[in-house]
């Protein structure tokens, strides 16, 4: 992106929450959408500073039309407090589905030079980005695994997010085989498998667009042997009840911290 480009970019992500009104009028929002269009290209990236919270100061490289919250600091607000009540210096954190790694950045802040954390993510091109945002805060301690976490070792149809409707490619998720347009085959891992050979963690948070049951599949051996401090974003009821079971089964305590997230913790 060229200089121009950039400032009209970060000019865009300043303006969008005032001129949202007006993308609602008809004729002129969608005149507002073309010369938007036309000014920043839709696949647009800007490099800009988290303003707000736990990971204010921080790094990291967003579409200007969609990235106004994670801009902000301000997206999830129950996820940040239980990272920020939980996580301590020298922990290892493994984030399941870490996209552009909001989350990821925000644990290796806190858990610091002598903790680790693990970022696992599915689609080549946000596991790029991912790795971009990782090494532009200079966080060592901080590894992406460019994988899909699943019930066993695998290699596994992955329907990639349209980024006409998800620019950050954040609705992709495990599907059947050619179900969908732009589905790919990736590496899967099981935590299971995973952890046998790499340091276990302290604290998981998953958010794998429904497919969270299978993840946990997987995991036996780590919920009943390390059992880490487990943050779930359930993506249907079905799956909500049966991990209630399974995790309260391998004795943990199990709030929801909203409409979708669970929070386990080991008794």
């Amino acid at each position: 992106m060229d200089e121009s480009t950039n400032r009209l970019a970060k000019l865009l992500m300043r303006l969008a929450p005032a001129l949202g009104w007006l993308r609602r009028v008809p004729i002129l929002g969608n005149f507002l959408s073309w010369i938007s269009g036309k000014l920043v290209p839709r696949d647009s990236l800007v490099w800009v500073q988290i303003q707000h919270g736990p990971c204010e100061g921080l790094w990291i490289r967003l579409n200007p039309r969609t990235g106004q919250n994670v801009q902000k600091g301000i997206g999830e607000p129950q996820v940040q407090k239980a990272l920020v009540d939980h996580l301590r210096a020298g922990m290892t954190f493994y984030d399941l589905g870490a996209n552009i790694g909001f989350f990821s950045l925000m644990a290796a802040r806190l858990v610091g030079q002598h903790g680790h954390v693990v970022s696992f993510e599915a689609d080549p091109a946000i596991a790029a980005r991912l790795q971009e945002n990782v090494s532009r805060n200079q966080f060592t301690h901080a590894h992406v695994e460019e994988k899909a976490v699943w019930s066993e070792p695998a290699s596994i149809s992955f329907a990639r997010a349209d980024p006409n409707t998800s620019p950050d490619r954040g609705l992709g998720h495990v599907a059947p085989s050619g179900s969908a347009p732009g589905t790919i085959t990736v590496e899967a891992v099981s935590l299971d498998h995973y952890t046998a050979s790499h340091v276990p963690p302290d604290f998981v948070k998953c958010d794998v667009e429904g497919a969270e049951g299978a993840v946990f599949q997987g995991a036996a051996q780590l919920l009943s042997g390390k059992r880490p401090m487990l943050l779930v974003e359930m993506h249907c009821p079905e799956n909500h009840r049966a991990l209630l079971d399974l995790f309260t089964g391998h004795g943990y305590h199990c709030r929801n911290l909203d409409d979708n997230h669970v929070l386990a913790l080991p008794q």
